[in-house]
C-alpha cells in the first residue's frame, strides 16, 4: 500500500469514526425538551466524495478541492422509516445548496445521500437558495418552499444589495424536484412555509412580508395568505396573525420554523423571533399555538423564548442565532425539534407532544412590561408558598 492509500484508508477511517458517533441527551435540561450533547451534522460529515479527489496522480498531496463551510437550517421529513433532513449546505464559497442527510434514529448516525439535490431554475436563476421547508401536503406531494435570493440590480453600484423571493418545488421521492414559479407577493418574503391542509379548498400559506431583504420595515410579523393554485402561487391577501412587539424577542422580526404540528388541543407552531442588541442581532426559537378550526387565531404563546444557543452553540459563524425550520413528530407522540447554532451545525432537541402542548397551554404570556414580570412571578411565589 503506497503512503497515498494509507492517508485515504486513515481519512475514511476518521470520518466514519466521526458518522457514527454515539449521540446522549444533556442532564438537567428544563423539562420542555432535551438537547442532545453531540451536533448531529457539521461540515465535517459532508461526503468526502464532495471535497477530495481520489486521484493520486491528480492530487498528490491529497487537499481539499472543495472545501465545505456549514451545514445549518434543514427542512425535516420522516420518509421510509428514515429521518430525512433536506440541509443547506455552505460551501467554502459562500454558496448554499440542498442535500439529503438521513438516520436511523433521529438523534445520530445522519449519512448524506451520495449527491447533492438538483434544484432546477425558476425563469430568472438565483444566486443563491437555502432554508427549505418540507411540508407533506394532503395533496399528495412533498413540498419544499425555500428562499431564493438574488442581486438587486436597481442598485447596480451596490454589490450587498439582495432581492428575497420563496422558491417553491414538488417531489415524491426527495430525489427529483420539479420547480415551480416563485410565490408572487408585494413585499420580499424569506421565511415562507406551506400549510400541511387545505384551508375553504386553498393552498395555505405563513409568509414574513418585509419591505427589504434584511429590514422587515413595516412588515408586522408572520402572515397568512391563500392561494388558489400552486402551480402559479400568488398572494393578494394578506394579514398577520402573530405579531412583533416591542421590547420583546420579537421586536426586530419573527418568522415562521417549519409548518405548524396538528394535535387534538390545536397546531403547535415553531417560529423563531430577533431582537437587536449591543452585539448584533439575536436569533431564538419561540412557540405558540393556534385553533384547529382556524389556524389563524393564537390560543396561546408562551413568554419569552423556547430555544436558545448555549455554551458551544453560540460560537460560530453568525454568533447568538438558534434557528429552525424543520421538525418531526412520530406515531408515539416524540417530537424531534432541528435547530443550527451560530449558522454553522445541526443539532436535535427532542420532546413530546403532550410536553409541548402543556408548554404552550401552562406557560404564562409576556405581560410587555416589567411590572407584569413580576407580578407573574409574585403569583407562582405564592402557590408555591400555599402549596409547602
Amino acid at each position: 500500500m503506497s503512503n497515498f492509500e494509507e492517508r485515504v484508508k486513515a481519512l475514511r477511517a476518521h470520518h466514519e469514526e466521526l458518522l457514527t458517533r454515539k449521540n446522549e441527551p444533556m442532564e438537567w435540561g428544563n423539562g420542555i425538551y432535551d438537547k442532545w450533547k453531540n451536533p448531529i451534522l457539521t461540515a465535517e460529515h459532508t461526503p468526502l466524495e464532495w471535497r477530495y479527489d481520489f486521484c493520486e496522480q491528480d492530487n498528490p498531496y491529497l487537499m481539499q478541492r472543495i472545501m465545505m463551510n456549514a451545514t445549518l437550517n434543514s427542512g425535516a421529513i420522516k420518509w421510509q422509516d428514515k429521518y430525512c433532513l433536506v440541509v443547506r449546505v455552505e460551501g467554502a464559497d459562500r454558496k448554499s445548496f440542498f442535500a439529503v442527510a438521513e438516520s436511523p434514529n433521529g438523534v445520530d448516525n445522519f449519512r448524506f445521500w451520495e449527491e447533492p439535490v438538483t434544484m432546477p431554475d425558476d425563469v430568472i436563476p438565483a444566486t443563491n437558495i437555502y432554508d427549505m421547508r418540507i411540508t407533506q401536503h394532503e395533496d399528495g406531494w412533498i413540498y419544499g418552499v425555500f428562499c431564493a435570493e438574488r442581486h438587486d440590480d436597481s442598485q447596480s453600484g451596490n454589490l450587498s444589495a439582495a432581492t428575497a423571493t420563496a422558491g417553491i418545488a414538488r417531489t415524491k421521492d426527495l430525489k427529483t424536484w420539479e420547480r415551480l414559479p416563485d410565490l408572487k407577493t408585494k413585499s420580499q418574503q424569506r421565511n415562507v412555509v406551506l400549510h400541511p391542509e387545505f384551508v375553504d379548498g386553498k393552498y395555505a400559506f405563513y409568509t414574513r412580508p418585509q419591505d427589504g431583504f434584511i429590514d422587515t420595515g413595516s412588515g408586522g410579523g408572520i402572515g397568512w395568505a391563500l392561494v388558489d393554485d400552486i402551480t402559479h402561487a400568488e398572494v393578494k391577501e394578506e394579514k398577520i396573525i402573530n405579531a412583533r412587539h416591542y421590547h420583546t424577542i420579537t421586536e426586530v422580526k419573527n418568522g415562521e420554523g417549519p409548518h405548524p404540528i396538528k394535535t387534538p388541543k390545536g397546531w403547535l407552531h415553531l417560529a423563531h423571533g430577533v431582537r437587536a442588541t449591543a452585539d448584533g442581532l439575536r436569533y431564538v426559537l419561540y412557540m405558540y399555538m393556534t385553533a384547529l378550526e382556524d389556524p389563524t387565531k393564537v390560543i396561546a404563546q408562551p413568554g419569552g423564548y423556547f430555544l436558545v444557543p448555549q455554551g458551544d452553540e453560540y460560537l460560530g459563524d453568525v454568533m447568538n442565532v438558534a434557528f429552525a425550520n424543520g421538525w418531526i413528530a412520530d406515531e408515539d407522540g416524540k417530537v424531534f425539534i432541528y435547530y443550527a447554532s451560530a449558522d454553522t451545525r445541526m443539532h436535535v432537541a427532542t420532546s413530546t407532544i403532550d410536553k409541548l402542548i402543556d408548554y404552550c397551554m401552562n406557560t404564562p404570556e409576556d405581560g410587555l412590561c416589567t411590572a407584569a414580570s413580576v407580578e407573574t412571578i409574585k403569583k407562582l411565589v405564592a402557590k408555591n408558598r400555599a402549596n409547602l
